[in-house]
């Protein structure tokens, strides 16, 4: 079961992930991400952000979504994390159980636009928010599960 789906530039780091895993119950975060799957590095960091007992699973967007269709995440109380909008989108349209994302942090780059403390969304990234949002998945701003929900317009 899906507990909380986000989308998060810097995948998986510290108390967000321990806060976030906490908050929803999570016993195994999959980390959705093309370049987290080749990258020594990524991958040595996001096993040291995991919290203890939690199963920490790392696929490329493709295996993640095949993952997610198949039912053998089903066990689990699932926490997933991806880098970018365009990726949560690809997931979103090949898995409708999807009906909530959670902003969580997106950096700003140049032609973005602020549209919170952490969120800086290209018109493009806007403009698929705005399909998934009239495909009817609910997108909620929120850094920590203490704050509280803001819906992204």
């Amino acid at each position: 079961m899906i507990k909380l789906f986000r989308i998060d530039h810097r995948l998986l780091h510290g108390q967000v992930a321990f806060s976030w895993t906490k908050s929803i119950g999570a016993d195994c975060i999959l980390v959705a991400d093309d370049e987290a799957t080749t990258n020594s590095l990524k991958m040595t960091t996001l096993r040291l952000a995991k919290p203890q007992g939690v199963k920490l699973v790392v696929k490329s967007i493709d295996d993640s979504i095949k993952a997610l269709q198949s039912g053998v995440t089903d066990k689990y109380k699932l926490f997933i994390v991806t880098g970018s909008v365009a990726d949560a989108k690809r997931i979103c349209d090949a898995v409708p159980e999807i009906k909530s994302i959670n902003l969580g942090g997106i950096k700003n780059r140049e032609g973005a636009r602020q549209v919170s403390q952490a969120i800086f969304l290209l018109p493009e990234e806007e403009d698929e928010l705005h399909e998934l949002a009239a495909n009817g998945v609910e997108l909620e701003i929120r850094q920590v599960p203490t704050e509280k929900k803001e819906l992204y317009k």
